[in-house]
């Protein structure tokens, strides 16, 4: 039986098969699905799971309108045991940090990074003494 989230990212990526292999290296993903587009050379669609939840991408079409400027608006949200492990292991993969991971008011240890297609990645988890 399949359980389904009820809401997926998806992703547009100019790069969707390098991303993939970013994601395994960065949040653990692990590959559901892909399939390639008739060209060959890019992504129609790609399943991943992270953390127990699913991410969908695709390589960019600009034929279909799709454009490459970088995301705005939107940060995927990680909740995880250790944010320190997480946050440590995406910036060594190549993420860059953009919010310092810290002990927050709200009560989690929280911070954000960017991937390197440009996406804004939260982690939070427990806080630490």
């Amino acid at each position: 039986m399949t359980v389904l989230n009820g809401i997926i990212p998806c992703l547009t990526i100019d790069g969707a098969a390098r991303a993939i292999d970013f994601y395994k290296q960065a949040f653990g993903a692990e590959e559901v699905s892909r399939k390639e587009a008739e060209d060959g050379k890019r992504l129609m669609h790609a399943h991943l799971r992270i953390n127990g939840s699913d991410l969908m991408m695709w390589d960019l079409f600009p034929e279909f309108g799709m454009s490459a400027d970088r995301p705005h608006g939107v940060t995927i949200h990680l909740e995880v045991d250790d944010a320190d492990t997480w946050y440590q292991r995406a910036e060594k993969a190549g993420a860059t940090p953009s919010m310092p991971l810290d002990n927050t008011f709200w009560g989690a240890r929280y911070g954000q990074l960017l991937d390197p297609f440009g996406h804004c990645w939260a982690i939070g988890g427990p806080i630490k003494p």
